[in-house]
């Protein structure tokens, strides 16, 4: 048997609705791993915040976290970080945006924003992942691995036209949904962290079988030598990936569903 590496986004993918993982998608990966292939999730989220996921999973699984920015392998070992340049940091903390465009900041330590935002808190309810707010006038410019602007689309893609300009090459910009402009060191997303996975694990992307619903997974679906997109996808992620396969709907535990007839289970 060829040893497979099995990467998932988490978020509109690999969770259900409710943001938690299906008894099935628990059931189909712990049987893969025990058949030798290897996991990793791939995340906008904090590393803090995906653990608990992979504590549920109950498997040796590398986590792929913030957009790429880190990675750490299944006993929590950071194996690589990407920050943003202190002073690209410092114009994204300063981009004039509406009062109700939230700016978050992902570091390696944990989640500061500029404002109370309750509702925001939902997504992460049930790993209890919280933010820390903080002006940001006292915003650590150090060590920030993804600023993240939350809001209206519109004034979301006023912000990135002013980011590209100020720093170009110099940031790597997508979407985790069309409300979440995410923005990294330039070099930095989903695919370029798994390259350096796949080398370290001595496989090639042929081995590679990924999952994946927005735009800031398009580097790991091309990547990948199997690539699938969800049904629930951005409309622009399928015309994007090539040779990308559609597979039915997160909230239906569709990646454990294709698992399980592709390795036969």
């Amino acid at each position: 048997m060829t040893p497979r590496l099995i990467v998932s986004d988490l978020d509109g993918t690999l969770l259900g609705s409710d943001h938690t993982l299906h008894k099935s998608t628990v059931e189909v990966l712990r049987a893969l791993v025990k058949q030798g292939h290897h996991v990793a999730l791939a995340s906008g989220r904090h590393y803090h915040d995906m653990q608990v996921f992979r504590d549920q999973l109950d498997i040796p699984a590398h986590l792929i976290s913030t957009n790429g920015a880190y990675v750490h392998d299944p006993v929590d070992t950071l194996l690589a970080a990407n920050h943003l340049e202190p002073e690209h940091a410092k114009t994204l903390i300063g981009l004039p945006r509406p009062p109700q465009v939230r700016l978050n900041l992902y570091r390696e330590s944990g989640w500061h924003i500029d404002s109370e935002a309750p509702h925001l808190l939902s997504l992460h309810a049930s790993t209890g992942f919280g933010y820390e707010v903080v002006p940001p006038a006292k915003m650590d410019t150090n060590g920030v691995g993804k600023v993240l602007y939350l809001g209206d689309p519109k004034a979301l893609k006023q912000l990135e036209a002013q980011a590209q300009e100020a720093h170009g090459d110099g940031l790597h910009i997508t979407y985790s949904t069309i409300d979440s402009l995410e923005i990294m060191a330039g070099g930095v997303n989903k695919g370029v962290a798994l390259s350096s996975l796949l080398e370290r694990l001595g496989l090639t992307p042929v081995d590679c079988l990924a999952f994946g619903d927005n735009l800031n997974d398009t580097e790991m679906l091309d990547l990948a030598g199997e690539a699938q997109v969800m049904a629930n996808a951005h409309p622009a992620l399928f015309d994007r990936v090539t040779g990308a396969e559609r597979i039915g709907h997160h909230g239906e535990a569709a990646v454990a569903q294709w698992l399980k007839k592709r390795f036969g289970l």
